[in-house]
């Protein structure tokens, strides 16, 4: 089977971490086009040897961009078109069409109940991605949070199918020298207790609320805060103000697995550093650094988490979730260190959301979309 993934960019986020990792387990020949940003996922497919291909699309005006990507698609000879992000699905969806590939799925990775990646929802976006969505065959939704989200649009329940993120849980596993060289590579004291923040530096992931917490625990407190965004500057000045430059470490975009061209830790190395996440955010479709690090053993202090929440509680007893603010964060993690670090157990929740059980999903998705079946 010959499958292409078109996507928006494949800068750091969410959604192109996931890619790479379904693409390295999915049963298929795969290969991916990007439309904008071929940045630092791009790079690791490539290693992964995932043929990428950067179609350029100068804004969502750019007809000709749509011309290009036709062609691409014709060119591939392939039996199935998957789209992520909106860009790319509402462009992917016009291109397959018209490069004769009927065959089409799409995910749907960042709806919100009034954003969708980041940009407030409007009549213009709903009715250009409804129009477009007829188009595929199926809408995968990451979540039923996200699932009940397209209904409300006015997605058909027939054409939306649930397929959760996956996680390779392994590659998260608690490691004492990956702590040990992460707390050195950053400059951390190996008794600190270092509270953890993973996610793009926008107003909905609310880390000022993490950044106010810390300000109140005592001094040996440590903030690792992993990503970068437009919040960023506001953050730092935020830290200045409160007198704690001393105590944060903010170490930008991080890579989800090793590169072997570079020494600063990855993503799992990071969180072996970590004695606790917190996750403020109250826009989130998933919660995938949720569970990266509960497959870390660490206890998470969450408020959104939709992966969490879609399951019963006795699966995560390590997360619980919060609905304030920083006071409630500072009072939650000072509960936590004082009762002391846990055996780093691996809840059932994980086991839940692993790559291997999502790439099955995924593919069965697939097949029914080749036969023609109808879902529901």
């Amino acid at each position: 089977m010959r499958v292409l993934h078109i996507i928006t960019g494949l800068g750091v986020g969410g959604a192109e971490q996931q890619l790479r990792l379904l693409v390295r387990h999915l049963p298929a020949q795969c290969d991916v086009i990007t439309l904008t940003d071929p940045g630092q996922v791009a790079e690791g497919l490539a290693a992964d040897g995932v043929r990428v291909t950067h179609v350029p699309m100068r804004g969502n005006r750019d007809v000709a961009a749509l011309f290009r990507l036709t062609g691409q698609i014709r060119a591939g000879r392939y039996d199935l078109v998957h789209t992520h992000l909106y860009r790319a699905c509402v462009y992917g969806r016009i291109a397959a069409r018209l490069a004769g590939v009927r065959a089409v799925v799409a995910t749907e990775h960042s709806l919100c109940a009034t954003r969708l990646e980041g940009r407030t929802l409007n009549a213009g976006i709903r009715a250009l991605y409804l129009a477009t969505e007829r188009l595929g065959r199926v809408t995968v939704a990451v979540s039923p949070t996200v699932a009940a989200l397209l209904r409300r649009w006015g997605v058909p329940d027939g054409r939306i199918h649930v397929v959760p993120n996956g996680l390779d849980a392994d590659r998260f596993r608690f490691d004492e020298v990956s702590r040990k060289e992460a707390r050195a590579f950053y400059g951390l004291p190996e008794d600190a207790y270092v509270v953890g923040g993973i996610g793009r530096l926008v107003p909905a992931k609310r880390f000022d609320v993490v950044v106010r917490a810390v300000a109140r625990m005592p001094g040996d407190t440590r903030l690792l805060l992993a990503g970068s965004g437009p919040e960023e500057e506001a953050l730092r000045r935020t830290v200045r103000e409160l007198g704690i430059a001393d105590r944060v470490v903010l170490a930008g975009d991080l890579p989800y697995l090793p590169d072997p061209r570079g020494d600063a830790p990855d993503m799992a190395t990071l969180l072996s550093a970590m004695d606790v996440l917190a996750a403020p955010g109250t826009d989130e479709t998933f919660g995938l650094a949720v569970l990266e690090a509960l497959a870390a053993g660490l206890p998470v202090l969450y408020t959104t988490a939709p992966a969490l929440e879609d399951l019963p509680p006795h699966t995560a007893p390590g997360a619980r979730r919060l609905t304030g603010g920083a006071e409630e964060f500072a009072r939650e993690l000072l509960r936590l260190r004082a009762a002391g670090p846990g055996e780093r157990a691996v809840p059932d929740v994980v086991r839940h959301y692993g790559i291997e059980r999502t790439s099955r999903q995924l593919m069965d998705v697939y097949t029914a979309v080749l036969s023609g079946t109808t879902w529901k």
